[in-house]
């Protein structure tokens, strides 16, 4: 349906046109700041006036005077410099209620954008063999979020999962696979690595333990092997036997391990260990050792296996480390399925008929194609043995270049190159319009030299890639959210706490209820909770984490808006309980009745769910959206600059007027033809707030709290 700014719009330029003369003018609608001046102003005669030299209030005036707008306000006023203020009429407004009403597809008089669009979001991007934590959240459910109010838009929207299963740390996965298997041998014995990461914790520099643990590692290395030293197939008969095993059992093992190779690595840093290791021969004959026997640094050996084994993943001769590798990710990834399952997110394979969860891996093969192709265009070249793009514009302290760095000095591909290779992949193979990353702001750098480096090479055009950021979540000390023993909170621990909190204020608020009913209640509140916390916020600013303020009944939280959306429900029921049918009074209903304050304020806020939706898209202005806090306006201003925060504000103003209604406006008790009236506002203030949580932030509503 045709929105109220952009009707005001049509009719004032045309009005301005008229009286000017000109075609280029600008009647700037947007909604009154001050009630007292009405709903409405349009600002643009004051531009208009300087560009002719005439008096602003007066040229505002005249236009005023032509204007035709009976059908829609009360008579508009000028004010100030010559600002155009408009009332609209309660007809009016109830006639656009009862279209929104009328509404059958559950869009709530929102229209779809003009022209759909194939919109990439790349977001969450969990690292293989580590847990979720705090630092997963605000991408997760922000990435959610985005892709919910796109597809609401009706864009095709692609999900893409860009996993951390390649790369630096996969040494450091096989290598702590590896310790497992060589632990499993140890049937008698505590696991070394859990052990020994207690030890490394506390680690006081003995440099005669640290050669105790490094000559160990040598020995079941040289015993690790069969027909070749150090060809791992002892550890292969290890690994089968943990493939077997129960997943929930193995995680905690894998957990630890990597942390154990991790911690270990930095411990041995300036102690000047050395360990043996192989290298494939790149040119051999068949019938000739495959193989060169080296020493290396410890504190390198997992960089070794990255370089050396992670370039060479489907050589027969790395069989082992491919299976690791891959049963590392499995299990991790069905850890991180139970994460997303409790926030209410779809960023996996099985939500879609497409591949969502394309990892590091994915573009193993087109590497090396992304690089050819930079130095054929004369964009890549070598400096100080690695191959680097400089892209315009970006210098470090002393004024030099930056490089953009796509190739180490060994022949490694790094983070640049992968995510130069995804963006070639997601415009020519997924034909995506525009791309869009969600990850923390100190990527900031490395997001806008990539962009510019594929602007660079033709790949995109200017429009196509956005990176939307944001802030860190921070403790109530103001400083980065952690753990007492100064690590990462795990998300899963968050989310079981938010729950667990959410359910004693349940017990107090209402302890007469079933068991089941307050853990259905406790889950949809302690979660929606921790991410409507979240939206609330501008998201490129930190926010101080407090789950007092984000579980509390009063302010913007969701449980006050979920609240709001169970106080209706609760209408609903009062209605059955005197036999009173609201779908047979809501079906029948041709006129609403609109007198009281209240019920109007709450009508104007409804009917602006859609306001502005249309042109706001086809124009994609930002700036011109942010100052709408009505729902539809909202949506689009979420939507075109990324920020949830925007319709979180709308729907808490929304549970305001609501909250006004409900105290000045007795809605059973009232008579017929009132209530009636009053029965739609309540309706559709049920189906806006729910709509809003559930379907575009995936928070969940419940009927009693």
């Amino acid at each position: 349906m045709k929105t109220v700014i952009a009707i005001l719009s049509e009719r004032i330029g045309s009005v301005m046109e008229e009286v000017t003369g000109r075609s280029d003018c600008q009647p700037i609608v947007k909604p009154a700041t001050d009630d007292k001046f009405g709903d409405y102003q349009a600002n643009g005669v004051m531009a208009l006036a300087k560009k002719l030299g005439q008096n602003p209030r007066e040229l505002a005036e005249k236009i005023t005077a032509k204007l035709q707008l009976a059908d829609i306000c009360e008579p508009p006023g000028v004010t100030g410099p010559g600002f155009i203020n408009i009332r609209l009429k309660p007809d009016f407004v109830a006639e656009r209620l009862l279209e929104v009403q009328a509404d059958s597809g559950n869009r709530l008089g929102i229209d779809k954008a003009a022209q759909a669009e194939n919109i990439v979001v790349d977001f969450s991007g969990p690292n293989i063999a580590k847990q979720m934590h705090v630092g997963h959240l605000r991408s997760t459910i922000i990435g959610d979020s985005i892709c919910r109010m796109l597809e609401f838009l009706g864009h095709k929207v692609i999900r893409q999962n860009h996993i951390g299963d390649w790369g630096t740390n996969f040494g450091m996965v096989i290598l702590g696979l590896w310790h497992i298997c060589m632990s499993e041998k140890r049937i008698d014995k505590k696991p070394y690595y859990q052990t020994e990461l207690e030890e490394l914790k506390n680690f006081t520099k003995d440099g005669r333990r640290l050669k105790d643990i490094r000559d160990r590692h040598e020995e079941d290395w040289r015993e690790d092997s069969d027909e070749e030293l150090g060809d791992g197939k002892k550890f292969f008969n290890f690994l089968e036997k943990l493939k077997n095993s129960n997943e929930d059992d193995i995680w905690p093992k894998i957990l630890l391990a990597y942390q154990y190779v991790n911690l270990l690595e930095e411990t041995v840093t300036d102690m000047g260990l050395m360990i043996p290791t192989r290298m494939k021969q790149k040119l051999h004959r068949e019938d000739t050792k495959h193989f060169d026997y080296v020493s290396i640094p410890y504190k390198f050996l997992s960089r070794h296996i990255t370089a050396y084994y992670l370039q060479n993943i489907d050589d027969p001769d790395n069989e082992q480390e491919k299976e690791a590798w891959e049963l590392i990710t499995k299990i991790s990834l069905e850890h991180c399925d139970t994460i997303y399952d409790i926030l209410n997110v779809k960023i996996t394979d099985k939500h879609f008929d497409y591949q969502v969860v394309r990892g590091e891996s994915f573009y193993k093969d087109m590497l090396s194609d992304v690089v050819a192709d930079l130095q054929k265009q004369g964009l890549a070249v070598e400096s100080e043995g690695a191959i680097c793009v400089f892209p315009k514009g970006f210098k470090n302290k002393e004024g030099k270049r930056l490089p953009f760095i796509i190739q180490k000095s060994d022949g490694a591909y790094l983070y640049a190159t992968t995510d130069l290779a995804a963006i070639r992949y997601r415009v020519n193979e997924l034909k995506a319009d525009r791309i869009v990353y969600v990850t923390d702001a100190r990527q900031n750098l490395h997001f806008a030299m990539l962009f510019a480096v594929a602007k660079m090479a033709n790949w995109v055009s200017d429009d196509k890639l956005a990176h939307v950021t944001f802030g860190s979540v921070l403790g109530e000390d103001g400083r980065p959210f952690k753990t007492r023993s100064g690590e990462n909170v795990k998300l899963k621990e968050l989310l079981d706490e938010a729950v667990v909190r959410a359910k004693a204020v349940v017990e107090e608020k209402n302890p007469d209820l079933s068991a089941e009913r307050k853990d259905e209640i406790a889950a949809a509140v302690g979660i929606g909770a921790l991410k409507y916390a979240d939206f609330s916020n501008n998201r490129e600013s930190d926010y101080i984490f407090s789950f007092d303020k984000m579980l509390s009944l009063e302010g913007n939280t969701a449980p006050y808006m979920q609240y709001a959306y169970a106080r209706i429900k609760s209408i609903e029921r009062k209605a059955q309980s005197r036999d009173v049918d609201i779908e047979t009074e809501l079906a029948g209903i041709k006129k609403l009745v609109l007198t009281a304050p209240a019920e109007l304020d709450l009508a104007k806020c409804l009917i602006r769910y859609g306001q502005a939706v249309q042109a706001a898209v086809s124009d994609y202005r930002p700036n011109y959206l942010t100052a709408y806090l009505r729902y539809g306006q909202a949506v689009q201003a979420a939507v075109s600059d990324y920020r949830p925060n925007y319709l979180t504000a709308y729907l808490y103003e929304l549970a305001q007027k609501f909250s006004a209604f409900y105290t000045n406006c007795p809605v059973l008790d009232s008579e017929a033809e009132t209530r009636a009236s009053r029965l739609v506002l309540c309706d559709l203030t049920a189906k806006t707030i729910k709509h809003g949580l559930s379907q575009l932030l995936g928070i969940k509503v419940v009927e009693q709290m």
